[in-house]
Formats: structure tokens, C-alpha cells, sequence
């Protein structure tokens, strides 16, 4: 059998060379053609000029949409998420309970998870229409207005209505976490309190969410990197309007790179965002105890 210098059998590692080559290249390839299209100008058909070096960055940073667009989307990632998490948690602890028709309860929250996110965008920019829409006309029987709310052309308006949806379609795959996580915690815990006089209140408190930690911090990395490249709520609601007001970087970076033809400040963008979600993945696992801390 061959063996590397230190000893140690070559055979295992040969026999990982061809998907770890695969993977290399499926993930090196396009990130490489990002940086080097960042780094040239591009013309509108994709093809390469003249190395430009950063200007694609300079241009890019130079436009007051953009610095908008970013401390937007950070609102948007902080506001999805933490509001889905928030209305998640106690979702979750309902259906964890076992009452009649728990399971249908269940499939309920699930079922809008298997519809397109695209089809349910297209769903609530007509719920939010100011002449027809559901929203408008509920709220107008029951009295709360008077007269249609023009939700998605109002600047003031329209963010806050995507961030709502963002929130709704994020919960049913939030809530398949939290299920998992509590189905693993064992009933007997919560027997042994109880007899020791602790109120739900504190059960929750002092063990489901100790216990719910891990589960919670999954929650939050796979929402945060799904909420910050989330292109089909705002686009088909909004595209990016009114002036510009529901702008996020993924939707710029489309905006500028198809609308307007500029693949290269498109490709910058991209960078952007890709290091913005490095950072915080970096930040939010350091920022975490290790395991056994805080126990």
C-alpha cells in the first residue's frame, strides 16, 4: 500500500482526490469568474475588455443607491429574521403539544413551504393591491380605514409590508427546525420540574431554550443567508421601487447587472455580498459559547 512521507496510508486520500477536485472546481470556478469580471469591464452581452482594475468597486460605491441599498438589507436580514424567530419559537411549542388535530395543525404551517416563492410573492402583491386587493377591503369592512392604504407605492409602506412577508414565508422551514429540536429533549426533565413547583414560565426559560440553543443558532445562519440573497419577495412586489425605496443588494446587483448591462458592477456587488456574509458567519460562530460554556 502506498504511503505518504510521514507513514500514513495514500490510499484514502486518492481515493477523495476526484470529488474533492469536483467540488473545487464547481465552487472555485465561478467564484474566479466573479473576481475576474469585477476586475475588467464587461459589455452587456458578457464580453470581456479592458482590465479596469477597481473601478467596477469605485463606480459602485460612488452611487447613493447602493450605500441604501446595503443598510437596507440589513434591516431586511435583521428584520426577517429575528421576527421570524420570535414568531417561530412559540409556533413551534404549540404544535409540539398533543392536542386533536395536531397533525393537521402541523401541515397547515408546513403547506406553505411547497409553494414557490415566486408564486407567493405574485399572492400577496395582489392581497396588497390599493384597488382590489384582500387586505385593503378586510380592513375597510372592519372599519380600520376609510379609504384604500396604497401599500406598495408608498415608500413609507411598501419595505415594511416585504419585510411582513419575508417573516410569513420564512416561518414554516423555521418551525421544522424548532420541532426537530424539541422532539430530541426528553419529557422527564419537564416531569422533574414540575414536581419541583417551577412554572411553565420558567420551565421555558431555565430548559427549552437552553436546550433549543443549538437549534436556534442553526435557525439563524441558514435564515440569515437565505434572507440576505432573497430576490423574489421584493422584485415581484416591488421591484426595488417606489424610487428606489425597497432596493436590497440582490436586487441591485440584478437591476444593474440585466437592466442596465453592467456585468461588472454586478460582479462587484456580488463580492460584496459575499464577504458581508463571511463576516457574519465568522462573528456569529465566535460570538458563541463553545460547548459546555454557559451551562
Amino acid at each position: 500500500m502506498a504511503r505518504t512521507a510521514s507513514g500514513r496510508p495514500l490510499t484514502p486520500w486518492l481515493l477523495i482526490v476526484p470529488s474533492l477536485a469536483l467540488a473545487l472546481f464547481i465552487i472555485g470556478y465561478p467564484l474566479y469568474n466573479i473576481v475576474f469580471q469585477s476586475l475588467h469591464e464587461v459589455s452587456r452581452f458578457g464580453l470581456i475588455k479592458d482590465f479596469c482594475g477597481l473601478d467596477n468597486f469605485r463606480k459602485v460605491m460612488a452611487d447613493p443607491v447602493f450605500m441604501a441599498s446595503l443598510w437596507r438589507t440589513l434591516w431586511w436580514t435583521l428584520g426577517v429574521v429575528g421576527g421570524t424567530v420570535l414568531v417561530s419559537v412559540p409556533v413551534a411549542l404549540i404544535l409540539h403539544q398533543d392536542f386533536y388535530g395536531r397533525g393537521v395543525a402541523r401541515t397547515i404551517v408546513m403547506l406553505p413551504w411547497s409553494v414557490s416563492l415566486t408564486m407567493t410573492a405574485i399572492v400577496w402583491r395582489w392581497a396588497f393591491n390599493d384597488e382590489y386587493g384582500m387586505v385593503n377591503v378586510t380592513l375597510q369592512r372592519l372599519g380600520v380605514i376609510s379609504s384604500p392604504i396604497h401599500w406598495l407605492a408608498t415608500s413609507n409602506w411598501a419595505f415594511p409590508v416585504e419585510i411582513l412577508v419575508g417573516v410569513l414565508v420564512s416561518v414554516p422551514f423555521t418551525v421544522t427546525i424548532f420541532l426537530g429540536g424539541l422532539s430530541s429533549v426528553p419529557g422527564d426533565i419537564y416531569e422533574a420540574a414540575r414536581m419541583d413547583g417551577a412554572t411553565a414560565w420558567q420551565q421555558f426559560r431555565k430548559l427549552t431554550l437552553p436546550l433549543l440553543r443549538p437549534f436556534i443558532n442553526m435557525a439563524i445562519v441558514l435564515n440569515v443567508i437565505y434572507v440576505f440573497n432573497s430576490f423574489p419577495i421584493i422584485w415581484v412586489m416591488t421591484q426595488g421601487g417606489p424610487s428606489n425605496s425597497t432596493h436590497i443588494l440582490v436586487t441591485y446587483l440584478y437591476e444593474r447587472g440585466f437592466r442596465l448591462g453592467k456585468p461588472g458592477e454586478a460582479a462587484a456587488i456580488s463580492l460584496v455580498m459575499l464577504t458581508m456574509l463571511f463576516c457574519f458567519t465568522l462573528l456569529y460562530l465566535r460570538i458563541q459559547p463553545k460547548e459546555g460554556e454557559g451551562s
